[in-house]
């Protein structure tokens, strides 16, 4: 059985929950499957997914207070897409790039296995606030830079889990504290929110194993660059002005970053020094 071919088709799924298993499938089976060195031909319609959510420009996503249940429905919602979004880079990854070492293979099926149980925890809990994926809107950022950097595997690596899913690792702390706002206790000492607190339990899950994909990021990123003669802070900011890659800003999880293997001058380009 070959590995990249099953990559493509459950890439190919619509049906998140199926996409979901056979994810996990793959990860479980990942022994036993050979990898086929060719390039494979890149059907129309990539990536599968439901009809639902609608997606639209990121300025067009409403903004809601997660003071109120829908409003941390709408946030729940808003990763949980991001999650499935990760399930399909991943997925990408193994099929699309040709004649690397079987660890990258293994390590983007372990994201992708992983990104899968993030999206069914955070789906989980969405169910629990009377809502499911896909009833709202969305925007298609992460797939988008996929498509700009298909025909070219060094500016994946540095510009989607390096980039765009690292400032998750940014992002989750000031989530959770406004989550943690949320639920604080009244001055009875009620918590009117515990959802809030689940969702943040939720995303220390996701912030622990997120350091670990955007670690696997920063490997292929300067393993490729190693393989071609390149600088990877200069050639990153090559990548970024050549592909329109968003220009980060601070604050930014120095102490995540650097777990997931950022070095100082990374971190210097970041802060803009």
């Amino acid at each position: 059985m070959q590995l990249r071919p099953r990559a493509l088709a459950a890439l190919q799924t619509p049906d998140p929950q199926e996409k979901v298993a056979q994810a996990s499938v793959l990860w479980s089976e990942y022994a036993s499957l050979s990898i086929a060195k060719e390039t494979l031909p890149e059907p129309a319609g990539l990536p599968g997914r439901p009809a639902l959510p609608a997606l639209i420009a990121p300025s067009q996503v409403p903004h809601r207070s997660p003071f109120t249940t829908e409003g941390r429905a709408a946030l729940v919602h808003a990763i949980c897409h991001i999650e499935f979004n990760a399930i399909n880079l991943a997925l990408d990854a193994v099929w699309r790039f040709a004649g690397m070492p079987g660890d990258f293979y293994r390590d983007w099926l372990r994201v992708a296995c992983e990104e899968a149980q993030h999206f069914t925890l955070l789906h989980d809990h969405l169910q629990t606030l009377g809502h499911r994926y896909g009833d709202f809107p969305a925007h298609d950022g992460l797939w988008e830079m996929a498509e700009k950097t298909k025909h070219d595997i060094v500016a994946r690596m540095a510009l989607v889990p390096r980039t765009l899913e690292a400032r998750g690792l940014d992002a989750t702390p000031l989530i959770q504290a406004r989550l943690r706002k949320v639920a604080a206790p009244d001055a009875k000492g009620r918590c009117h929110a515990p959802d809030a607190l689940v969702a943040c339990d939720l995303l220390d899950i996701i912030l622990r194993d997120e350091i670990g994909h955007v670690a696997i990021g920063n490997h292929w990123y300067r393993w490729l660059c190693t393989r071609e003669g390149l600088d990877p802070v200069a050639h990153y900011g090559v990548l970024v002005t050549r592909h329109s890659a968003p220009r980060l800003r601070p604050p930014f999880n120095e102490a995540a970053r650097r777990q997931a293997g950022f070095s100082q001058p990374e971190l210097d380009y970041l802060l803009g020094a």
